[in-house]
């Protein structure tokens, strides 16, 4: 097996939170190379692009990263031009990677299985990342990620094709639509996400109502 498999293996089995921002606080220091080299992680690169086509007046756009990391996504948005990015995660360790860069308004730690210390109709958008995986965070995160958008922003997530359903994302999706706080605007299965680890994730497009 190879050692990014075993990585992948590893962090898809992480059973709480605990455990997660203990591993996530070790693997830091290598987890870029780890995930863009060893694996060849794309998807932030893709979403944020996305995401950039979805907000015409990105320069003024207000956007979380929710699950930032070491800011691999915030990195990409800037690079589209966004200006205003906050960032939250579990992990100290990432979170320092991130600050590092230097591209985010403000980085704060956050759990993403609870409420979200984040007001009500906050941001201009929302993107999370490689966060809604096994392991980490379920698909009930998508109630509080419509909670902070603002009405009418873009919520760009990408969930692995093998989880989507399986794991009820698909589900909550449907919830969402049937209580009028988001609308599913696009879902596109087996986009890019490992390119050397032959692993595909669903796209997809919420929109806060």
């Amino acid at each position: 097996m190879s050692e990014p498999r075993k990585l992948l293996d590893r962090v898809y089995a992480l059973k709480n939170p605990a455990e997660c921002e203990s591993t996530y606080d070790e693997w830091a220091a290598t987890y870029e190379h780890d995930t863009t080299q060893g694996m060849g992680y794309a998807a932030p690169t893709s979403a944020a692009e996305r995401l950039s086509r979805l907000l015409p007046d990105r320069a003024q756009a207000e956007v979380l990263d929710a699950g930032c990391g070491t800011g691999l996504v915030g990195a990409a948005l800037a690079g589209h031009g966004l200006k205003t990015i906050d960032g939250i995660d579990l992990s100290s360790a990432m979170l320092e990677h991130a600050r590092a860069k230097g591209i985010y308004r403000a980085l704060n730690k956050a759990d993403m299985t609870q409420r979200l210390p984040i007001q009500d109709n906050s941001y201009d958008a929302v993107i999370c990342v490689g966060t809604l995986t096994e392991g980490h965070v379920g698909p009930e995160a998508l109630d509080e990620l419509v909670r902070v958008a603002r009405p009418g922003a873009p919520i760009v997530v990408t969930v692995l094709d093998r989880i989507w359903e399986p794991l009820g994302y698909q589900a909550r999706v449907q919830a969402l639509e049937n209580n009028k706080t988001a609308r599913l605007e696009e879902s596109v299965p087996q986009s890019v996400y490992h390119t050397k680890e032959n692993i595909t994730c669903n796209l997809a497009v919420l929109r806060a109502l």
